[in-house]
């Protein structure tokens, strides 16, 4: 619904109010869902009218959509079924109980069955909890005090509590003007004119032909009691407002079909206006807020308590990060050539240095922008041509060149989407580092495809595509189509694909300058209106999705940058800073992206101009050394630490900021031939020397470069045959003599001078053993599971020195607890903390935690600590748990018999259980791109399921080194874009391929570092991993290749008490911080907690060793210093 028809509901409601319809009022109330009238709550709830109290509610909430209208409905129910009972009415307590409390024994049966007990008591105040329950009245006022925090904490009432200011009989008043306005319109306007009718516009008829001049006067046919309209001239010109559109917000939020109406924008003036000035508003139905699934399906079990809110959140500012002109990347650190014009980019959605490139010549290319590499280049070309219409066979004929309109990644980065310049798309499988291969070839258009994108309608990955025929279509993975959406009058132009809470969407743009929005239906566009500019026009939303913006050119060659309304369909505020053009002149469409949720940044006037998305000024403008088109094309990466902006002469710049210029010097470091395709038989061309210090454009090996000092890049060679795409480059890698190269050594950390560690407050419940241990995925807490079955909580405080409140190794965090002084304690049930097996598992949303140690399983609140149910009683007992990731609800829990329940929390039953291993089960993962399951076990075997029919489709043996037999725990974790999984042995770390399941690179102990491994994790963004050791080592790996990068002796962080005691203390467990890549805790075998950070002039831990000291699977590993001499006789 468009703001204006929102405003009219309340016009409507001051009338009603005015005119004493006062059941009507608060009718229209509920049903619009606008305004939530608080008072006549009150007065409903004093009066004990319980369901008129739940049917004026129902208007707004529902009692399962969060957790605030749960402990609404809860405190009225419990309420009602109180006072039958203190008017010892127990037929109607029954009554009660059965049909309006029982819902909640889903979420709390020990609760229902507490409440149920009171009906064998002869006063429910003999129930201790109860027993200072007064009377009625006095009852109801205590719980008003209580549901109106609720309410006003409750998101769904957010802009609900507070009527708008209006004059008295605003309405009346509009009409009147409304009615002078058309008088004034009249040929033969009459004095006092007798207006019978609001139904049809006004106007006079001349007695017997004769004429009369028009005189304004007041009209006061619309009566009321003692109300005098002033006359026209009183009133100021009444601007027609600007066209309206729908609703961003409204028609997503309700897939219902949208109607119109016509509502006439009116403007008191001499002059006459035309009537069809009358602007076309869409009215939506009542609106519906839907909750985020994720965030609050599991919030559906929180217990609702008889006494106090503490368990309902209530929501707290949330600190904007400060940043300067210093983050937007602004520094050229390369330039490269395409050898075509570039028409087309977008960067991995998680390797933050793999660029997709599309060309003019129907070309696209894969380049690694930190080795300034060139990995894959697939030409053009018709995979099946007698697959295609003879429409398309035709056009080919004639015409044979084919270019590039769009090139995109799919959001876990395993697909890449081509849009061509006639009909065809094409999509190609990516597996890292450097393999694409054909996936499907789709004819999906008639003339151009402008635009493609990936969806997930109903959680099934699908593209959607755009073109010149002015259609929308929706595509499977198998190419058949799902959805064909008409309505444009115009070739579709582009498309945004995207999702609010539940409901997915689609927003389009034709070249006649309209937007539209489509849900997955068949229904039609939900909203029409106007871009600005009206022509060609692209639209994205910020990264975390909660602000949409749109930028345009129109075919006067203005351009507009602008963010949207949603809730009310209309521009919120338009960007300065773009050069008015001549008119007549139109060089092309500016083009622009966003990044960090707060830049923006567009190309125009051969510069790239940046913009705060909360400031209309434009912030600055850069060229870039120079060498950028008029309107050049530009792409961030997802950290929105580099920007790709194209250039004229066939090729693109990367520019970074600070962070940005740190990750690509990171790859002097790594090894080439891992990155390098097959289709490259010489280094490729490129041009410019970059601004980064250390970085050059043409390493072709990194065999002999120092690691110490810059690598000093070659001048370019010029000539060659363009057609190759590639130039022959000799690089000149340094001028220093081979005696100067200093040797790589690896960072020994032996003292807490050398890197930052912070060790947890103590606790008197500490344990002799900390035996799990998680980070909050806020990043502001760490939650420790002892071996005596209680866990702990810090927190770090917001201060000056740390405004974020993140962990960090640079402050104490407190211990946190509730004002209750409860303890989360898990049932150890019948075996002894040595025997048993602990597990723990966190919620996205960080509201509650799972765990078990050796017992039952125990959900915990983790804002009260309070239990909230528990399951699966032993035997067998739990040994680990995993929330699916798609479903909150299903939890998958390993057991000591070796079975695997996948167990659903809200029915609390098991819906299946797995059978593969031979032991107990000691990890388990999930992959929402791969669809799968991933298990081990105590066996050293690794079993594989599909998450939907739990069928098994594959079953591994870990390979052991010689002489070691295959048992003891086995921990699995998937890289972030799932492609890895990281195995986990007391004998090695190995690396598998996800999608294969082969082993890529295994490291055994070895050297300083031949203890047994105790835990490992992966960093947040799976560029290192994190190992511990029972001698009390941590050491630091790079990921991709299990090279050691660092080592941290236990003398660095542990008391010579605590290193010479009897048994030896040692890290048992490893945690990383959720967004600090560098940033892990250990949790010790003497029940201590540490957080350990490099330091901040180093900002990392060490650099890669230059060569193998991992196995690659299938060759032999280089010799070195740290080779693996285990792994090697293994793999022979």
């Amino acid at each position: 619904m468009s703001s204006l028809s929102r405003e009219l509901v309340f016009l409507i409601l001051q009338f009603l109010d005015e005119e004493k319809f006062k059941e009507t009022v608060h009718k229209l109330e509920q049903e619009s869902a606008f305004y939530f009238n608080i008072k006549y709550f009150e007065e409903k709830v004093h009066a004990g009218e319980w369901d008129e109290v739940e049917r004026y509610l129902s208007g707004f909430t529902k009692v399962d959509d969060n957790r605030y209208s749960m402990k609404i409905f809860f405190e009225i129910r419990k309420q009602k079924y109180l006072e039958a009972l203190d008017r010892h009415d127990r037929a109607k307590a029954v009554d009660i109980l059965v049909k309006d409390l029982k819902v909640f024994s889903t979420f709390n049966e020990e609760l229902y069955k507490e409440i149920t007990q009171l009906l064998t008591l002869e006063n429910f105040r003999e129930n201790e909890q109860l027993s200072k329950y007064g009377d009625t009245k006095s009852a109801r006022s205590i719980m008003l005090i209580e549901l109106k925090k609720l309410i006003e904490a409750n998101p769904l009432f957010r802009e609900k509590l507070v009527f708008p200011t209006l004059k008295a009989s605003r309405l009346r008043t509009l009409i009147n003007q409304s009615l002078n306005w058309q008088h004034q319109l009249c040929k033969n306007p009459r004095p006092n004119p007798d207006i019978k009718t609001l139904f049809t516009d006004h106007t006079c008829n001349p007695p017997n032909g004769a004429r009369t001049s028009p005189v304004p006067v007041p009209l006061a046919t619309v009566p009321k009691a003692g109300t005098t309209y002033p006359p026209l001239t009183g009133h100021p010109p009444f601007q027609p407002p600007p066209p309206a559109g729908p609703s961003l917000a409204g028609w997503m939020t309700n897939a219902a079909v949208s109607s119109s109406i016509q509502s006439a924008a009116v403007a008191a003036s001499s002059m006459p206006v035309p009537p069809n000035q009358a602007i076309s508003m869409m009215k939506r139905p009542t609106i519906t807020d839907y909750q985020s699934a994720e965030s609050e399906q599991l919030m559906k079990r929180l217990r609702p308590s008889g006494h106090g809110v503490d368990e309902a959140t209530y929501p707290a500012p949330i600190p904007q990060p400060s940043w300067s002109l210093d983050d937007l990347p602004r520094t050229v650190a390369c330039t490269l050539s395409q050898g075509s014009n570039v028409t087309s980019m977008d960067f991995h959605p998680s390797r933050q240095t793999l660029l997709l490139v599309g060309s003019a010549n129907g070309e696209i290319t894969l380049w690694e922008i930190g080795l300034r590499e060139r990995l894959v280049s697939k030409p053009f070309k018709i995979w099946d041509m007698q697959a295609c219409s003879t429409q398309f066979q035709s056009a080919v004929a004639k015409d044979s060149s084919m270019s590039i309109n769009r090139v995109t990644w799919s959001p876990d980065g395993d697909l890449i989407g081509v849009a061509f310049t006639k009909h065809l798309i094409h999509l190609h499988a990516y597996q890292q580092p450097n393999e694409t291969r054909q996936a499907l070839e789709i004819e999906a258009h008639l003339g151009g495809v402008n635009d493609i994108a990936f969806s997930r309608p109903n959680k099934t990955l699908c593209v959607v595509t755009c073109g010149d025929d002015k259609l929308i279509k929706v595509w499977d993975m198998h190419g058949q189509k799902l959805f064909s959406f008409e309505g444009h009058e115009a070739s579709v132009y582009s498309i945004c694909p995207h999702h609010k809470e539940t409901i997915q969407f689609i927003f389009s743009t034709s070249l006649d300058g309209k937007i539209k929005a489509w849900l997955y239906d068949n229904v039609g566009s939900r909203v029409d209106y106007d871009a600005p500019g009206k022509w060609c026009t692209t639209m994205l939303y910020s990264a975390d999705g909660t602000r949409l913006f749109s930028c345009g050119t129109s075919k006067e060659g203005d351009s507009f940058l602008v963010e949207w309304n949603e809730s009310e369909g209309s521009i919120k505020r338009t960007y300065s800073g773009f050069r008015k053009k001549p008119s007549g002149v139109v060089q092309g469409v500016v083009q622009f992206d966003t990044a960090q949720n707060h830049i923006l940044a567009a190309g125009e006037d051969n510069q790239i101009k940046f913009w705060d998305v909360d400031n209309t000024n434009m912030l600055t403008c850069i060229d870039a050394d120079g060498g950028l088109p008029g309107l050049p094309r530009l792409r961030f990466n997802k950290e929105g630490n580099l920007l790709a902006v194209t250039t004229v002469d066939n090729g693109f710049k990367i520019l970074a900021n600070s962070d940005g210029l740190r990750s690509l010097r990171a790859f002097g470091n790594r090894p080439f031939e891992a990155f390098r395709s097959p289709y490259e038989a010489s280094a490729m061309k490129v041009s410019g020397a970059p601004v980064v210090a250390g970085i050059s454009p043409n390493i072709s090996r990194m065999d002999h470069l120092d690691r110490n000092s810059p690598a000093k890049p070659s001048p370019m060679l010029n000539g060659g045959d363009p057609s190759s795409r590639s130039i022959d480059i000799k690089p000149r890698i340094s001028e220093e003599k081979p005696d100067k190269v200093k040797p790589w050594e690896l960072m020994e950390i032996l003292n807490t001078q050398q890197f930052r560690v912070v060790t947890m407050p103590q606790t008197p419940d500490q344990a002799s053993k900390v035996v799990r241990l998680l980070y909050t995925n806020s990043g502001v807490g760490l939650l420790a599971l002892g071996s005596n079955a209680i866990q702990r909580l810090w927190k770090w405080n917001r201060s000056d020195q740390n405004p974020t409140a993140r962990a960090t190794a640079s402050i104490e965090p407190q211990l946190w607890q509730p004002n209750s002084g409860l303890v989360m304690t898990n049932d150890p049930g019948d075996t002894s903390p040595e025997e048993s097996v602990p597990c723990i598992a966190l919620s996205k949303n960080d509201s509650y935690v799972m765990s078990a140690c050796g017992g039952k399983v125990s959900l915990f609140n983790m804002m009260t600590f309070k239990v909230m149910t528990t399951f699966m009683p032993p035997p067998p007992a739990s040994t680990f748990l995993a929330f699916h990731p798609q479903d909150n609800n299903i939890i998958a829990i390993g057991m000591e018999d070796s079975t695997i329940h996948i167990y659903n929390v809200r029915v609390d039953e098991v819906r299946t259980k797995l059978k593969g291993h031979q032991k107990r089960i000691t990890g388990l993962a999930f992959s929402n791109s791969l669809h799968v399951l991933v298990s081990s076990g105590a066996d050293a075997q690794l079993c594989v399921w599909a998450n939907d029919t739990w069928e098994k489709k594959k079953s591994v043996a870990i390979q052991m080194p010689a002489g070691k037999t295959p048992s003891g725990d086995t921990r699995v974790q998937f890289n972030s874009d799932q492609t890895c999984l990281l195995v986990v042995h007391e004998t090695q770390l190995a690396i598998y391929d996800a999608s294969k399941m082969e082993r890529i690179y295994q490291w055994i102990p070895q050297g300083t570092l031949s203890a047994p491994i105790s835990h490992a994790s992966y960093s947040c963004n799976s560029q290192l991993v994190f190992a511990a050791f029972t001698d009390g080592n941590v050491a630091i790996f790079d990921a991709e290749n299990l090279r050691l990068r660092c080592r941290i002796a236990s003398s660095a962080y542990m008391s010579s008490t605590a290193t010479n005691s009897n048994p030896p203390v040692y890290p048992y467990v490893v945690a990383a911080h959720p967004q600090e890549p560098n940033q892990f805790a250990v949790g010790l075998s003497d029940g201590s907690v540490k957080v350990m950070e490099p330091l901040e002039s180093d900002g990392k831990w060490g650099t890669s060793a230059p060569a193998d000291n991992g196995v690659a699977n299938g060759r032999t590993p280089a010799s070195s210093a740290t080779s693996n001499p285990a792994a090697d006789q293994n793999q022979r």
